[in-house]
């Protein structure tokens, strides 16, 4: 019998309710039965991937705050979500332990990944291949931490038995839900070399699904993949995709994708809906699945998706949860501590030098100390006759003076790239020189700037490697494959196709060069040594950051005094020609900029060419930037001729670095008085701290408490972040205004706002 609701007759007798469930029961359970057979129920899946080590918004590699992604903004959205929609499922396809200092966890006794997954209720977790990064008896230390259910479903034991589950069944509302989890089988080359992997198999994640869905059938009402893998297979190699999973395995709803580092929102490949959230905490996808019951079943009527952006619209971000801030606050400050260890002392010159023209990054298109200062490291510890590696950072800094772990860390970002050295022919160099060179665009006469293949420019990862041990030009007016010149070795000997060399170099960038599509394809390379091998540092200590370390305190001995090398250099761009000063100015000062793509993610995409015809448009268009008019240009023809005419204005105007004097002075106006902030007129004195919305407390300072603070252009969450403060910080206050909040301060000479709650005003 169904029971009635008794809110609906509140302050009804008791014994008219009674009587009415007796006497209208009979007849209300058809319409009743029928309602419930049309009601639909959606079930949320959240799928989060990639997060990397970001438990807090903090940079701990810079030791700054980092507000684009983390597991605490991210736990605002998941709040958010839950609240609409209690059948919500949270689940993670990867890469959670390692990165961002995550790593530093690994011998304590609890790793912050865990904490924060935990605390957010994570119902579900796909080992990502970085989760073998420290070896199985590491990752079963920290996934025994995780109060959900771990998966791999293409990772066995040498026994036959699989090494974590398969899937889990998840039940929202009386839906069976069945997750699939599986890794990519690249693990095994990415992993070759160390001892990461003893002890299990990895299988074709395709078949391995095919084999869990066998066993789910007939159990769950719905079957979703939580796989890390990319959309594509990688490297060429079959099974490496999610794209060759959904093809052999239409029985599957959706997949939550990851470890490309990459955002799609929605896409369907053979009727299976999948999606990936980029990476580093920055968004968080949704998949909504609605359910009819169709008799004694459960009908799938339709599944969509979409990303949850850490970032808004307006460029704001999603506030950090403050009570798993606190929770995880231990952590931040260990990491933050081991951070700022110093190591060395930087004497001399700093390692990197400005960039000349901004959007265009010194350290990416000629020879720094910095990437000097590595070569010189692995050489060192390699005994190699020539070294390879990249900088992944485009805001590569090291200036004179101390030198801290997290100095290191921030200038090469790659937490585990290590040095294996390889037996290779002076062919094979030069090929993989070659790729590398590829990084640029040819220039054609008349470029002033250097600019990057945008296909190379969006890579995953950096591929504009630097060479150490031999000497090198890079002519960028030839065509690609035929880039390198003068190649020598450091004693001056030219580099011989048929030479055998030891060349020292990343694994995992050796395993993308030989793979179907790579530079040096189907080639097999001998492996001489590598800093990893239990033999010589180990996984950790043999880290290039490690290893920098390491040379800056054992061999340097805590002082170090860069000497340039000069390895190589880029020719082929006119770098002398009178327009080029300019085109510097010209950008540097914001009126015109490097290309960049549309999305406007990745800079310096084209040259800039002073010997093409000038356009009307950008005659009008940079004209009015530079506050000149467009007419004194009409008979320009070319852009350099252009760039020149509209710089030499503009300074005749009163406008840029070297603007002229004005012929006649003028008389000047004398200002208008400015109130004195909390007064209503000039003059007025303040007055004192009221309480009240609007009170004046000019001369108090506020203290930040929160583990890091966003300052804002105005009162308001959706209002611009203009900066980030960390814990500690003081600010001078100007004002308060308690009944919304905000405190009204100033940073840095500007007027700006943060939430009273994170703050403590000091008398």
């Amino acid at each position: 019998m169904r029971k009635i609701s008794t809110k609906r007759f509140a302050g009804w007798p008791l014994s008219f309710l009674l009587c009415a469930s007796i006497l209208f029961a009979p007849f209300a359970s058809t319409p009743v039965q029928a309602a419930e057979a049309d009601k639909e129920t959606k079930i949320t899946l959240l799928g989060t991937s990639d997060i990397h080590g970001r438990f807090m918004p903090w940079d701990y590699a810079l030791d700054g705050p980092n507000p684009t992604g983390s597991m605490t903004q991210l736990y605002t959205i998941v709040k958010k979500v839950r609240a609409e929609n209690p059948n919500t499922i949270l689940l993670d396809a990867g890469d959670m332990i390692q990165d961002n200092s995550a790593e530093l966890f690994n011998d304590q006794p609890q790793s912050p990944m865990m904490v924060a997954m935990n605390e957010m209720k994570y119902d579900a977790w796909v080992m990502g291949n970085h989760e073998f990064n420290f070896g199985l008896d590491v990752l079963e230390k920290i996934s025994s931490q995780f109060n959900g259910q771990p998966l791999v479903g293409n990772i066995f034991k040498e026994n036959g038995d699989r090494y974590m589950p398969a899937y889990t069944i998840i039940e929202k509302d009386g839906i069976k839900v069945g997750v699939i989890g599986m890794n990519t089988p690249m693990i095994t080359e990415f992993e070759k070399g160390t001892d990461h992997l003893d002890g299990i198999i990895v299988k074709d994640p395709v078949e391995e699904t095919k084999k869990a869905i066998a066993e789910l059938k007939g159990k769950v009402d719905v079957m979703v993949g939580l796989m890390h893998m990319g959309l594509d297979n990688e490297n060429g190699n079959p099974g490496t995709g999610v794209t060759d999973i959904a093809n052999a395995n239409p029985e599957l709803a959706a997949i939550f994708a990851g470890h490309m580092h990459t955002l799609i929102e929605s896409q369907t490949v053979n009727g299976v809906l999948i999606s990936e959230p980029n990476k580093y905490g920055s968004h968080i996808s949704r998949i909504d699945l609605t359910f009819a019951k169709d008799g004694d079943k459960v009908v799938l009527k339709s599944k969509e998706a979409q990303a949850l952006a850490v970032k808004s619209a307006d460029g704001t971000y999603e506030v950090s949860d403050p009570a798993l801030e606190k929770t995880l606050h231990p952590f931040h400050e260990f990491a933050r501590a081991d951070a700022n260890i110093e190591v060395a002392e930087l004497k001399g010159t700093n390692l990197v030098p400005a960039d000349e023209i901004k959007g265009i990054p010194a350290v990416q298109i000629q020879e720094t100390p910095l990437s000097d200062f590595f070569t010189e490291v692995m050489l060192h510890y390699s005994d190699a006759d020539v070294v390879a590696h990249q900088i992944d950072n485009d805001k590569a800094k090291l200036d004179v003076g101390p030198i801290k772990k997290k100095d290191i860390a921030f200038n090469y970002q790659y937490t585990f790239g290590e040095v294996t050295v390889y037996e290779v022919t002076g062919r094979d160099l030069m090929d993989y020189m070659e790729w590398s060179a590829g990084y640029f665009n040819s220039t054609r006469p008349g470029d002033v700037t250097i600019s990057f293949d945008p296909k190379r420019r969006a890579s995953k990862y950096s591929t504009d490697d630097f060479f150490g041990g031999v000497t090198y030009e890079i002519d960028l007016t030839k065509p690609y494959g035929s880039r390198i010149t003068n190649l020598k070795y450091s004693n001056g000997a030219a580099v011989k196709e048929d030479d055998t060399l030891k060349l020292g170099m990343n694994a995992y960038r050796m395993e993308a060069l030989i793979a179907k599509g790579g530079a040096m394809e189907g080639r097999k390379f001998k492996q001489l040594w590598s800093s990893k091998d239990a033999s010589t540092f180990g996984e950790i200590q043999g880290t290039i950051r490690n290893l920098s370390i390491s040379y800056l305190k054992d061999v340097m001995k805590g002082v170090y005094e860069p000497k340039i090398q000069h390895n190589w250099k880029i020719t082929g761009v006119d770098l002398t020609a009178p327009e080029r000063a300019d085109v510097v100015e010209l950008i540097n000062d914001g009126i015109m900029s490097v290309p960049t793509t549309e999305d406007g993610k990745y800079t310096n995409i084209a040259s800039i060419n002073i010997l093409d015809a000038v356009t009307q448009e950008e005659i009008d268009t940079l004209s009015a930037k530079a506050g000149v008019s467009a007419a004194q240009f009409a008979s320009v023809k070319t852009k350099g001729a252009f760039y020149q005419q509209l710089n030499k204005a503009r300074k005749a105007a009163g406008h840029g670095e070297g603007a002229t004097t004005p012929e006649k002075p003028t008389t000047p106006t004398a200002p208008k008085p400015t109130p004195t902030p909390g007064t209503s007129k000039p003059g007025k004195p303040s007055t004192p701290s009221t309480g009240k919305p609007g009170a004046v407390t000019k001369g108090k300072q506020a203290k930040v408490t929160a583990a890091y603070l966003n300052v804002r252009a105005g009162a308001s969450s959706k209002a611009k972040v203009v900066a980030a403060v960390p814990k500690g910080t003081l600010l001078e206050v100007i004002s308060t205004d308690n009944a919304y909040g905000w405190v009204k301060v100033k940073l840095d000479g500007r007027i700006a706002y943060v939430y009273g709650k994170y703050v403590s005003i000091l008398k």
